[in-house]
């Protein structure tokens, strides 16, 4: 298997650009509205505004639920973990970058073998920034 790519639901991808720009130091590849690829350094991310209101408006007469998978309370809800060489230095930079999520009060090492720590995006998707421990 290859690279996987963790493809991250934003109310407003304009808004989420600028913000991984910004705050965590991504580039953006391509941007058109409503999906937008980054990357750093070899960690690639895509961005993508779940739209699908179609929820909010079902009678709950027990029809199915809305299964799209665009539904736009979607965005929020994803995570991924990201390896990096010098998780120290990372986590100065998101640090100062004020991104940090509330638990990451500095790196901790778990019982699984990783240094690590994690931020949260504009829109509350978690990352978790890992090197693995010899």
């Amino acid at each position: 298997m290859g690279r996987t790519i963790p493809a991250f639901p934003a109310r407003d991808v304009v808004a989420a650009v600028a913000f991984y720009r910004e705050r965590l130091g991504f580039e953006a590849l391509h941007h058109d509205g409503g999906f937008a690829v980054l990357r750093r350094d070899d960690a690639v991310l895509h961005l993508w505004e779940p739209a699908d209101r179609s929820w909010a408006s079902r009678p709950a007469s027990g029809e199915g639920p809305v299964r799209s998978g665009a539904e736009s309370f979607l965005a929020g809800t994803a995570s991924c973990r990201i390896e990096v060489t010098d998780v120290d230095a990372l986590y100065a930079e998101m640090q100062a970058a004020g991104v940090l999520h509330p638990v990451s009060d500095s790196v901790d090492t778990t019982d699984f073998g990783t240094r690590e720590f994690h931020v949260l995006d504009l829109d509350g998707n978690l990352i978790g920034f890992h090197t693995w421990v010899d």
